[in-house]
């Protein structure tokens, strides 16, 4: 079971390299870790196991954040009024996007930083996605709302970027005019 000593924080090195593609078929080892990552998002946000194993909750988490720097993460997005998003991908890519952006107007957090960073951070608003279940089927979906900027959020992380690289270090909260704040029903 992860729980936050696996998770590697902001500063360690392996949050800003690129992650590698993975093959197929992936080895246990691999399936076992996908399986953890959504289990401890599930974790995290059930209030009594998290205070009990002391996890603050998340709705995704990537490999690299478990200092694996494997192409893959988990999402686990269930209270957005929209049908709930709840699987670890592999090799995730964004096919397609709007050219319309939207941020959370409260600012991102992550697991892996111990911190309050504030600022918007511009994402794109709808997306189209594909990549593969620890399987190997193929998934593709359009996803918007929170889902478009957690998958977002995470595979920036597969990238080694941080999401406070998005944020204007003049201005944190500048007016973006191609964006627009995520609406508290569509949080």
């Amino acid at each position: 079971m992860i729980t936050m000593d696996q998770i590697i924080r902001e500063g360690h090195p392996t949050l800003r390299k690129k992650a590698e593609e993975m093959k197929f078929p992936l080895t246990e080892e691999e399936k076992k870790i996908a399986g953890e990552m959504l289990e401890f998002l599930k974790n995290s946000q059930d209030p009594e196991k998290a205070e009990k194993y002391g996890l603050r909750a998340g709705i995704g988490i990537a490999a690299n954040q478990i200092d694996v720097p494997k192409r893959m993460f988990a999402l686990h997005i269930t209270d957005e009024g929209m049908e709930p998003l709840s699987m670890t991908i592999i090799n995730p890519k964004i096919v397609s996007h709007s050219a319309k952006r939207s941020y959370l107007p409260g600012g991102e957090g992550c697991l892996s930083v111990d911190r309050d960073v504030p600022g918007f951070v511009p994402r794109h608003a709808k997306i189209t996605i594909k990549g593969f279940t620890p399987e190997g089927e193929p998934i593709k979906k359009r996803l918007s709302g929170l889902q478009a900027i957690a998958f977002q959020h995470e595979l920036d992380h597969l990238n080694g970027v941080m999401f406070y690289d998005h944020i204007d270090p003049d201005e944190p909260f500048r007016d973006y005019p191609d964006a627009e704040p995520l609406k508290a029903e569509e949080e």
